[in-house]
């Protein structure tokens, strides 16, 4: 029996957009409700403690819609706070477990980078699981604070002098590890693989979580019939805590398609 109800996303910005982005190229059929915590971005930055209350607050709020399952699409938070989640009445996806998957799968030489915000290096939950997986493994990581200013600003073209500065300086580590596979901890990160991929070269395999999570979701209601059926009306519908209208603009850029200004509402998530 089909399970009409929406998957819900929500990450602390623009950044899980990439998801939402492969969740539609995997799951065309399925609705999706989408939060973006854009006026308290990024988590990044922020306390184990923060972090920790802002993802329960998110969560909550998806909850409040129905969703049959919830997905972090957030580095910081799938690194820190996935604990958040054990409570609740629906399943749970992060995306560091599938990430690491894809990347241990992929290296040759068994070198393996890692990258994302300050909150998911410290963790070092990547590097866990890397390690659990493949022992052998030489792994490096390196925090890039600045790459989701970048983003949420809209500077992220390969042909930016300013974005590929920004790049190499940040990627000197994993360029001197001699990498062949580099994880992009946030979601955020994928926005910038153009750049990415001009810096560190055609040998270097980049790991989208986006792409490795809706295929272990399309997997799992595949095999617990909760798949929509055949949906040609999908509604994705968005939310933001902050005003919608840079929203818009950018979210039509990641995701390929116009956003119509009825589809996205803003939110005051902490009075809910």
């Amino acid at each position: 029996m089909a399970d009409s109800r929406a998957i819900g996303v929500f990450d602390s910005g623009l950044g899980g957009l990439t998801v939402v982005k492969e969740l539609i190229k995997c799951l065309p059929d399925e609705n999706i409700v989408y939060f973006g915590d854009t006026g308290r971005v990024p988590y990044g930055t922020r306390s184990r403690e923060i972090i920790r209350r802002y993802a329960a607050e998110d969560e909550a709020f998806l909850i409040k819609h129905d969703v049959k399952l919830i997905i972090a699409a957030c580095g910081t938070v799938s690194s820190v706070a996935a604990d958040t989640a054990k409570g609740l009445p629906v399943p749970f996806f992060e995306v560091v477990s599938h990430a690491v998957r894809a990347a241990v799968a992929a290296t040759k030489n068994k070198k393996i980078g890692i990258i994302g915000t300050s909150a998911t290096v410290n963790s070092g939950e990547h590097k866990r699981q890397i390690l659990n997986l493949l022992p052998e493994a030489q792994v490096t990581d390196c925090s890039c604070s600045m790459f989701v200013p970048l983003v949420e600003e809209g500077w992220y073209s390969a042909d930016d002098i300013v974005v590929l500065e920004t790049v190499r300086r940040y990627l000197e580590p994993v360029i001197k590890a001699g990498v062949d596979t580099l994880i992009l901890g946030c979601t955020h990160y994928p926005v910038l693989s153009s750049a990415i991929s001009k810096v560190l070269g055609d040998g270097v395999t980049l790991i989208n979580a986006g792409t490795a999570t809706a295929a272990a979701v399309k997997q799992f209601l595949n095999e617990n019939g909760g798949l929509n059926g055949e949906n040609n009306n999908a509604q994705h519908i968005f939310y933001v805590s902050d005003k919608p209208d840079s929203f818009r603009h950018t979210a039509s850029i990641l995701l390929g398609e116009d956003i119509d200004e009825t589809k996205v509402e803003r939110v005051d998530i902490s009075s809910l």
